[in-house]
């Protein structure tokens, strides 16, 4: 994906997720593709299901997925999240997202939404002794 992100970019976002990780038990998973032709959230939400994504303990893993050549992203919670959030709960995460992706600081735009996501996530989900992780913080690709 190297002409989305280089790959100093790519370990950036990488120790960003393991930075917002260590404030909570919850689990966030950057999801990159190039295209998207059906609605974003939809995608991530498929995206989801086939990573697995669902198999943490307390399901409470988030995607963030961004498909750069169609310009779309959304941000997606499990279920364990879902039940305890407010509506609106990542807004903030996707309008800081919106921002920086259309000034193509691409890489900030994602470190932001996974910093966001980690601020949030440590109201409902804080860290626990026993905390593991669950998911790689690597990014995963897709088409």
């Amino acid at each position: 994906m190297s002409e989305f992100l280089t790959q100093k970019q790519e370990q950036q976002i990488i120790d960003a997720i393991a930075q917002a990780e260590n404030k909570t038990s919850g689990e966030i998973k950057v999801h990159i593709e190039s295209t998207c032709d059906i609605d974003p959230l939809n995608r991530a939400m498929a995206v989801f299901q086939d990573l697995n994504l669902y198999k943490t303990e307390r399901r409470n893993a988030v995607i963030v997925y961004v498909a750069f050549e169609s310009k779309r992203f959304a941000i997606y919670g499990d279920e364990g999240i879902n039940k305890v959030v407010p509506t609106g709960f990542w807004d903030n995460a996707a309008a800081e997202m919106r921002n920086l992706l259309k000034d193509g600081k691409n890489a900030d735009a994602i470190i932001a939404a996974v910093k966001l996501c980690g601020d949030n996530l440590k109201q409902f989900f804080p860290i626990q002794s026993n905390d593991s992780n669950e998911l790689s913080n690597d990014i995963s690709f897709g088409k």
